[in-house]
């Protein structure tokens, strides 16, 4: 029997963390919890803690601090708060490896920590890439870390590439499902409500994500985030909108043959491959039959009327500071969406102006980085409101 892993989870009380758990809970006898992290969410940290029994659980809101010591009295978990002491317990932690699923910028410097460490990543916050992915991934190979995709589509990839020593990628190809919109017009989407966004046809995510899938700007940084993952270029990247969300993504080679990964759309499933990599192991999770869908389908994505997955491509290719303007500017978009003072197609033309107006830097280091991302959201709620 395979030596009990034990795992840190960043983002615990988030979608991705909350099914990381449910992975860890039909896998006891190889998976433990070392460290458990949330933002504000207390009630359900305390409910993950007493049920897993981490070693530390770090919450982001100082100020829940002694609520959460005081709902933990009695038991031997330790505590901690805020985003220093999280990096701090991160590489302290004896755990393996750290699943990141804290959502947008927040998850950067808690990945660091992670990988300055020597822990292998298994990365659901996507936008850690987006901001940094240059300084990740040298950072992953100075210490001969594994970065261990959990969105569907990298995570497809990643198998793809399995055996393949690297060698002979001709092209990535992303699958989309089209989110709720797909096939509708700029007008139709002008109108649409935050409700309406956030009815998913096939994932069960959170909140932001969700609207980054509606405006195809989720799948704007899953092409950023291939780009370095597997050192694809951005013109070699093809996104492909795959309604059924069955193909999760491609991979095609010199040789013109594609191999693709299959399977129904549970994120439990790249979760379960990340954090028991490089084993693949059983779990009881529902199977994909051919015979339950008579019909897959492929389209290409309309661009012009989901403009955000065209900037992320004008992101990437610019370089430097760009991609982190535009997820910093989109963090603020969706924010404002949801709190009813954007419309849809604002965010769009909000993540442009901002691409535009604040200042480019070709080669940023991580405290340039940093403010960027503090000027953009600045600036866009400046432009928000004037």
């Amino acid at each position: 029997m395979s030596q009990v892993k034990d795992v840190c989870i960043l983002g615990s009380t988030g979608s991705i963390g909350t099914q990381a758990l449910q992975v860890i809970s039909e896998h006891p006898q190889r998976l433990r919890v070392d460290l458990l992290a949330a933002g504000s969410n207390l009630d359900l940290l305390v409910a993950q803690a007493l049920q897993y029994k981490p070693r530390v659980v770090v919450i982001g809101n100082a100020s829940l601090e002694p609520a959460l010591r005081e709902a933990l009295a009695g038991t031997d978990i330790q505590v901690a708060s805020g985003k220093e002491k999280l990096c701090a317990e991160v590489a302290a932690s004896p755990a393996s490896v750290v699943l990141t699923a804290m959502v947008g910028f927040a998850g950067l410097l808690p990945t660091i920590a992670a990988i300055e460490s020597g822990k292998d990543i298994a990365l659901a916050n996507k936008e850690t890439l987006v901001v940094a992915g240059e300084i990740i991934t040298s950072l992953a190979e100075k210490h001969r870390v594994k970065l261990l995709p959990v969105d569907s589509e990298h995570s497809a990839i990643f198998q793809c590439l399995e055996g393949e020593q690297g060698q002979g990628i001709e092209k990535i190809i992303l699958t989309a499902s089209g989110g709720p919109f797909r096939g509708k017009d700029i007008g139709f989407l002008s109108e649409v409500t935050p409700a309406m966004a956030l009815k998913h046809p096939n994932w069960v995510m959170g909140a932001k994500i969700t609207i980054d899938s509606a405006s195809l700007m989720n799948k704007g940084l899953e092409v950023i985030e291939a780009r370095w993952l597997f050192d694809v270029m951005p013109e070699n990247i093809e996104v492909v909108v795959h309604p059924q969300s069955i193909v999760h993504s491609l991979v095609q080679f010199t040789d013109g043959s594609i191999k693709a990964q299959l399977g129904l759309p549970d994120m439990k499933l790249p979760i379960h491959y990340a954090l028991h990599y490089p084993e693949r192991t059983y779990n009881s999770f529902p199977r994909f039959r051919f015979t339950d869908y008579s019909h897959l389908s492929f389209e290409a994505p309309d661009t012009d009327v989901f403009h955000n997955l065209r900037l992320a491509y004008d992101a990437i290719e610019a370089g430097g500071n760009m991609p982190c303007i535009l997820n910093a500017a989109n963090e603020i978009a969706v924010a404002e969406f949801l709190a009813g003072n954007l419309s849809f197609t604002g965010m769009s033309q909000l993540i442009e102006r901002c691409m535009q107006d604040v200042p480019f830097v070709s080669h940023p280091d991580i405290n340039q980085l940093l403010e960027t991302d503090t000027l953009t959201r600045a600036e866009a709620l400046k432009k928000i409101n004037s």
